[in-house]
């Protein structure tokens, strides 16, 4: 069997370039190890999704964003970044063309619903579920995969999007950046007694990290970051035990907090691949680049790297070129690189910065937070940021809804 696209993984990133090449008249398959079920009605995993203003846009453009209901939809309207036991930090606010939003935040499980409703509508994408990549042969003219199942598989490009630990990464050859932070992330959702009034919390608190995410209804994503060891000891911790935790790690500021839902963690490893693209080759989503969660961007940067890499590809197709030739897959990495480099690394020195919890580290760590609230066009460039092509957004949509 033939096609034109072949996506591996169907996650959000893979759903949604399938979803983002519907319509052209290339024959698109997705191939995924896990069952139908699990794509279609995925379970909640804990992990709510920050999205600028520019992935609205994206999500709105693919008809994925009319699949989310207002009840998946939260707003976030500012931010704080606390450092410390110091009640002072960084403010961040919407810049003033993006309205009272300074992002949203949708539950990860919900986008993959959202995206899989979208592409289960596409006559021309094949979903494959239930199988996996043994095997690939980059010929020149038309790599070949040979799945699980022996079946045979050719396309004119193929697309990895199996995570950050891909294997079809390294299958191609393509040797990638790993940085494992040693810390593990906990996310559940808590119901507060005090209100979180919109705006998310980061916390930078000496021997651990911990983030809090505005929901509907006095609700909040909760972010813990530890060490291996202290995460087995939090995660055993009886239901009323945890709670008592989070408040007391929480220092109070939100009153009683009560588990709303199940417990989750993963492990913190950051990943930049070398290359993005091989020979009729590409990578997308978290196998090109797999961000630490401290800034919010993993799957912005992917949705943006999906926006870059289907817009090349259309153009090219109705043009009557080559949708894999060297050049267009050249001008996606370099445009993706230069998207997601300065911010990968800049995570990096972040982290580093504020999980050091020496005096030194301490100190200039306070002293850059007190600096930034002081200097507003720092300021406004982060929430800038953050927003993401704000005014880009309203202008093409002038609401936020279901």
């Amino acid at each position: 069997m033939n096609v034109d696209i072949v996506v591996v993984g169907a996650g959000p990133a893979g759903l949604c370039l399938a979803k983002a090449l519907a319509g052209t008249g290339l024959s698109i398959a997705v191939i995924e190890r896990q069952s139908q079920a699990a794509i279609s009605e995925p379970a909640f995993d804990g992990r709510e999704i920050a999205l600028t203003h520019r992935s609205v846009r994206i999500l709105r453009e693919l008809g994925i964003w009319n699949h989310l209901t207002s009840a998946d939809i939260a707003v976030m309207r500012g931010a704080r970044v606390l450092n410390g036991p110091s009640l002072h930090g960084l403010q961040l606010t919407p810049p003033g063309s993006s309205g009272n939003e300074l992002g949203y935040l949708v539950p990860n499980d919900r986008i993959r619903r959202a995206a899989y409703a979208a592409v289960s509508q596409e006559p021309r994408i094949t979903l494959a579920c239930d199988t996996a990549v043994s095997a690939i042969s980059l010929a020149r003219d038309m790599p070949r995969l040979t799945l699980g199942n022996g079946a045979s598989l050719g396309a004119r490009l193929v697309v990895a999007a199996d995570s950050r630990f891909s294997q079809l990464r390294r299958d191609v050859g393509i040797p990638a950046s790993m940085h494992d932070f040693g810390k593990t992330m906990l996310v559940c959702r808590m119901a507060l007694e005090k209100p979180h009034e919109g705006v998310a919390l980061e916390w930078f608190d000496h021997g651990q990290t911990l983030a809090l995410l505005p929901l509907h209804h006095g609700e909040a994503s909760v972010v813990l970051t530890l060490p291996g060891q202290a995460m087995k000891a939090v995660m055993a911790l009886d239901e009323d035990s945890f709670n008592r935790e989070m408040r007391r790690r929480f220092h109070g500021r939100f009153g009683d907090m009560q588990l709303n839902s199940t417990r989750h963690t993963y492990p913190l490893v950051g990943v930049y691949a070398q290359r993005f693209v091989a020979p009729r080759f590409a990578l997308a989503g978290d196998a090109a680049v797999g961000m630490h969660p401290v800034t919010a961007h993993g799957f912005n940067l992917g949705l943006q790297g999906v926006d870059t890499l289907s817009r090349e590809i259309r153009q090219a197709h109705a043009s009557g070129q080559d949708i894999a030739s060297p050049q267009l897959l050249r001008r996606y990495q370099q445009a993706h690189r230069l998207a997601t480099r300065p911010l990968y690394l800049a995570t990096q020195v972040i982290v580093k910065l504020y999980t050091d919890d020496r005096a030194p580290a301490r100190m200039a760590r306070g002293a850059l937070l007190r600096a930034s609230q002081a200097v507003p066009p720092f300021r406004l460039a982060l929430g800038r940021m953050l927003a993401a092509e704000a005014r880009t957004t309203r202008s093409r949509a002038s609401t936020v809804s279901a």
